[in-house]
C-alpha cells in the first residue's frame, strides 16, 4: 500500500520554472540599497561623535568646540546663546538621542528588511539576534518602524517646546499636529495588523 504524498511535498519536488526562478532571484536588487544604509549608519554614527566630541571640548574650554555647539542649537531669528547653560546642553544631548533613534530605525529597517524579502540570515542560534526578529515580518515590521519614527518625532517636539519662546504659534501647533498624526497612524497600522492576525487565526482555526 502507498503511502499518501501531501500537496506540500509534490510542490517541493516540482521544478521552478525559469520565468519565476528569475523574478524570484530579482528580490537581491536590493541588496545595493541595505548597502547604502548601512553606509548611511556609518555617517550617523561619526556625526554623533563629533558632536559628542564637541560637547565634551565646550565643557573642556575649547572655545572651536563651544562656537560650533553654539551655532548648532541656534534658532534662525532668535536670540543666539552666548554660552554653554543647561539648555543649550539639554538640546545637544536631544540631538544626540536623536541620531540614535534614527540609527535604530536603520538597523530594523537594514536587518528586518533583508530578513523579510531578500534572504534569511539563520540567526536563530546567535544570543544576539533581536527578539523582534524571530517573529518578523512586514506587518510586524510596518508596526515598528512607525512606533520608531513617532519616538524620533517626540524628540524633534521636545526640542521645540524647549524654544517654544523663538516659535510662533503657527508653527507649534503645526508640529503638534504633525505627532498626532504620525501618532495615530502608528495606532491604525497597529489595529490593522491585529485585525488581519485574528482573521487568521480564524481561517486557520477552520
Amino acid at each position: 500500500m502507498k503511502t499518501p504524498v501531501s500537496t506540500n511535498e509534490l510542490s517541493t519536488k516540482q521544478p521552478i520554472p525559469p520565468l519565476a526562478r528569475f523574478i524570484f532571484m530579482t528580490r537581491w536588487l536590493q541588496l545595493p540599497l541595505y548597502l547604502g544604509l548601512i553606509l548611511a549608519q556609518c555617517v550617523y554614527v561619526f556625526h554623533f561623535w563629533v558632536e559628542l566630541s564637541d560637547l565634551i571640548g565646550a565643557v573642556l574650554g575649547n572655545p572651536d568646540s563651544l562656537q560650533h555647539i553654539l551655532d548648532a542649537v541656534a534658532i534662525p531669528g532668535a536670540v543666539k546663546p552666548s554660552k554653554l547653560n543647561e539648555t543649550t546642553i539639554m538640546l545637544v544631548v536631544l540631538g544626540l538621542i536623536d541620531v540614535v533613534m534614527i540609527s535604530n530605525l536603520l538597523i530594523m529597517v537594514i536587518i528586518g528588511g533583508y530578513e523579510t524579502f531578500v534572504s534569511r540570515m539563520n540567526l536563530e542560534s546567535h544570543p544576539d539576534q533581536p527578539e523582534w526578529l524571530s517573529h518578523v515580518n512586514a506587518s510586524v515590521l510596518k508596526v515598528k518602524l512607525a512606533t520608531a519614527i513617532i519616538g524620533i518625532s517626540s524628540i524633534h517636539l521636545l526640542k521645540t517646546f524647549i524654544n517654544a519662546s523663538a516659535y510662533d504659534t503657527k508653527t507649534l501647533l503645526a508640529q503638534t499636529g504633525i505627532h498626532i498624526v504620525f501618532l495615530f497612524s502608528a495606532m491604525a497600522i497597529a489595529y490593522s495588523d491585529r485585525i488581519m492576525a485574528q482573521t487568521a487565526a480564524i481561517s486557520d482555526s477552520h
